[in-house]
């Protein structure tokens, strides 16, 4: 298989451009990224250290999601929230064009590499890392979060174990991610003087707040998408 790759390119107010070329291992999704020697100093794990990170200073000197976005926040250290972009996303199968701002364009980019960083709370998310849909709304989001889920059901079932439709394990994880995305935001905090990339984490912040509200709704608002299932 070959390496999954998919290129960011910002063009800012100024006409300057930024280029992102993430690439992925085909196996296990990981991140493919050298560390650079001397990281700067808010990446390092025991910096606003999630609560619920799992992970022992001890063996891991660096907090992995802190490395997977260094670069972003060190090039975007000038770049204020709501400047306009244009963002341009490549990959295999797709060329997405658009305008927008600064924090969408970093935020749908954070949540790419969030994904595959190696942070054991954002595992989870590799199989839309895989499937990855830039500037994806609150109900993409949402309806990708539960198909994704659902699909893991199936092959847990198919291992002979207990699955999990009620998404019991789907809020847990969300409820992980509210705590990871606090701790990052303290962190980008620290380490830039402009908006944007603290406020990229807010909006994916909002996305996963998102998730256990409209599940423990249900899912109601689009449950009539699956009539023609349903009244089969």
């Amino acid at each position: 298989m070959n390496t999954v790759i998919i290129e960011y390119r910002f063009r800012l107010s100024d006409e300057k451009t930024e280029e992102f070329r993430v690439e992925l291992d085909p196996d296990n999704l990981n991140l493919l990224a050298e560390v650079p020697e001397n990281p700067p100093a808010w990446t390092e794990l025991d910096f606003h250290q999630c609560p619920n990170c799992p992970l022992d200073t001890n063996s891991h000197r660096y907090c992995p999601l802190a490395l997977s976005i260094m670069d972003i926040v060190e090039h975007f250290d000038h770049v204020l929230s709501y400047d306009k972009i244009h963002l341009e996303v490549l990959t295999e199968d797709r060329h997405i064009s658009q305008q927008t701002s600064a924090q969408m364009g970093l935020s749908s980019l954070m949540g790419l590499l969030i994904a595959t960083s190696g942070c054991p709370h954002t595992e989870y998310f590799k199989p839309m890392a895989r499937f990855h849909l830039p500037l994806a709304s609150k109900d993409e989001t949402v309806y990708r979060a539960v198909s994704t889920y659902l699909l893991a059901q199936y092959f847990i079932h198919r291992e002979g174990k207990k699955a999990d439709f009620q998404l019991e394990g789907l809020k847990k994880i969300y409820d992980n991610i509210q705590e990871v995305n606090y701790s990052v935001a303290e962190r980008l905090r620290a380490a830039s003087e402009a908006d944007s990339p603290v406020n990229a984490i807010v909006i994916l912040d909002t996305y996963a707040k998102a998730i256990p509200f409209v599940i423990e709704d249900s899912l109601e608002y689009i449950k009539y998408l699956f009539d023609p299932y349903i009244e089969k």
